[in-house]
């Protein structure tokens, strides 16, 4: 699985940490490390709460090109 540095940059971007993404949607701060790291596939509904809190669809945060 690749990294997924589309949510590591938005996450930059609204100047959120790991931790404050991870309290935003109830999962802990290892999970969204994971996630970015592409160690972590995460469920439609996860992706669905982590695409709210940056006004993105899920093509914008997790379509692979």
């Amino acid at each position: 699985m690749a990294k997924n540095l589309k949510l590591k940059a938005a996450r930059a971007k609204n100047d959120m940490s790991q931790q404050q993404l991870a309290d935003a949607v109830n999962v802990t701060r290892q999970t969204i490390s994971a996630i970015e790291r592409g160690d972590y596939n995460p469920t439609i509904n996860l992706c669905r709460e982590i695409c709210k809190e940056f006004d993105l669809t899920l093509n914008d945060l997790f379509w692979e090109e």
